[in-house]
């Protein structure tokens, strides 16, 4: 396993960050997988020199971070691993429950670090931008937070770069703690963020750690053109099909099909390994649900790719609309079906869903 700093922090990241929001309960996706299935996907990561851990704070209604919390502490030293988490997103039903106000960033890191079992985070990331909420207010709780010792690094996740900015402005404009990481969404079948935000953080140093590398699984090349697929999620992941099913995108599977054909490999490590060749990017966020595909993101790391080949892969790519600004992005996120109530003890619901 290679390891790079995450943007210009001292923080080390291994290149393949394990996304953790598939791990959890099945009630909140048919794909969900429990924590004695989870475990022997985690203990293969730590195995592999992954040492980097995401999830949130609304995955499964706070089981995520439950299962996260034990599974690293029972299978590593807690020095040895990166854990990271988020915040925003619904944890119960009142008005302070969400955003990004002081009132809702206390108790939510609270939460976080009880479910975790652990007295710090290393990057804790804003879920989204809230707009009710000034910039200032958000930031000089997070900086509070790193001077407390709860948090060592911040991040940021999926917004405008223009909002991006004013954080980043505006932070440094007070002498607050500078985030570090933009956790995006980014891959061979959307990547209008290569108009914007990647050169944004490229120019301030912010490292890059896309979420759904592989866009949902459709890039491994298991879906189909009328819509169905192989895997459960295929069968069940409507949102896919408007992210992703245009004839340019299936287009693009099939350049990645070939590639993986001719060098041997799987459609999911060359998908992963254009990721890891493009600048700025420091660890793809996997979500796995076997044990044999965190082995081929671990290989991802090893696989060149020449320049010719990535020019190959990038040509059918069709621009496509900001899905930041999409009425399915923001559905999927806080429709009322898509949330879980939750009695164990510990966590609070409904919870919005994530990537």
């Amino acid at each position: 396993m290679d390891y790079v700093n995450l943007g210009r922090s001292g923080l080390k990241v291994s290149r393949i960050c394990l996304g953790m929001m598939n791990f959890g309960d099945p009630n909140w996706r048919e794909w969900i997988l429990p924590e004695a299935a989870a475990r022997p996907i985690v203990q293969r990561a730590l195995e592999l020199g992954i040492n980097f851990f995401d999830t949130a704070d609304m995955y499964s209604g706070g089981l995520s971070e439950e299962i996260t919390g034990r599974l690293l502490l029972q299978n590593t030293r807690r020095e040895e691993v990166v854990i990271a988490t988020k915040v925003y997103m619904p944890t119960g039903q009142g008005v302070n429950q969400r955003g990004l106000s002081r009132a809702h960033i206390l108790q939510a890191v609270e939460a976080s670090l009880r479910r975790l079992g652990t007295d710090y985070i290393d990057l804790y990331q804003i879920h989204r931008f809230d707009p009710e909420t000034p910039v200032e207010e958000t930031l000089s709780t997070l900086d509070g937070l790193v001077r407390a010792g709860k948090v060592r690094y911040l991040g940021a996740s999926s917004m405008g770069a223009w909002q991006f900015a004013k954080h980043l402005y505006t932070g440094e404009r007070h002498g607050w703690t500078r985030f570090v990481a933009m956790q995006n969404h980014y891959n061979l079948v959307y990547r209008e963020e290569e108009r914007e935000m990647l050169p944004l953080c490229r120019e301030e140093g912010v490292g890059v750690i896309p979420w759904s590398p592989l866009a949902r699984g459709f890039l491994t090349g298991t879906r189909r053109r009328d819509g169905g697929g192989e895997t459960v999620r295929a069968q069940n992941d409507g949102h896919a099909r408007r992210y992703y099913y245009r004839p340019a995108d299936f287009n693009v599977v099939e350049r990645v099909q070939q590639l993986a054909a001719a060098r041997g490999v799987t459609p999911a490590q060359v998908a992963l390994a254009w990721l890891l060749h493009q600048p700025g990017i420091a660890a793809p966020i996997v979500g796995a649900n076997r044990r044999e595909y965190v082995e081929q993101a671990a290989a991802a790391v090893e696989l060149r790719l020449s320049p010719e080949e990535c020019r190959t892969l990038e040509a059918p790519y069709q621009a496509k609309e900001n899905l930041l600004y999409h009425h399915a992005f923001t559905d999927e996120l806080l429709s009322p079906g898509a949330r879980l109530e939750s009695s164990a003890a510990g966590r609070s619901a409904p919870q919005g869903q994530g990537e």
